[in-house]
């Protein structure tokens, strides 16, 4: 896998360190153990909306990340289109490879 992001999230999951799936996710923003939370492209409208509530709610970063759920899927072992990350450590090197990325688009 040459994808650096997907890389990253897979790392996460196998160290532990992530969330998935809508309910799990907001559970684990509203009770403040997440520092970001990244969305598939295809990931479903209503679920994004409670998603993004609950993220502006709890003041935790987000973002729309440019993979399918079958990428992200096939990156941490599970089908799923949302992840938390819960270590301060990975989020901060998972929103610098997106960062990074959204440079280059523009």
């Amino acid at each position: 896998m040459n994808d650096r992001l997907l890389s990253m999230l897979g790392l996460c999951r196998r160290a532990g360190k992530i969330v998935m799936g809508t309910d799990p996710v907001i559970e684990a923003v509203e009770n403040k153990r997440v520092f970001l939370v990244v969305m598939a492209s295809d990931f479903s409208n209503n679920s994004r909306k409670n998603i993004l509530k609950a993220s502006h709610e709890n003041s935790v970063k987000f973002y729309d990340i440019n993979r399918t759920k079958d990428e992200i899927s096939m990156a941490v072992g599970k089908y799923t289109a949302v992840a938390a990350i819960t270590d301060r450590g990975f989020s901060d090197k998972i929103q610098e490879l997106i960062l990074k990325e959204q440079e280059q688009e523009e």
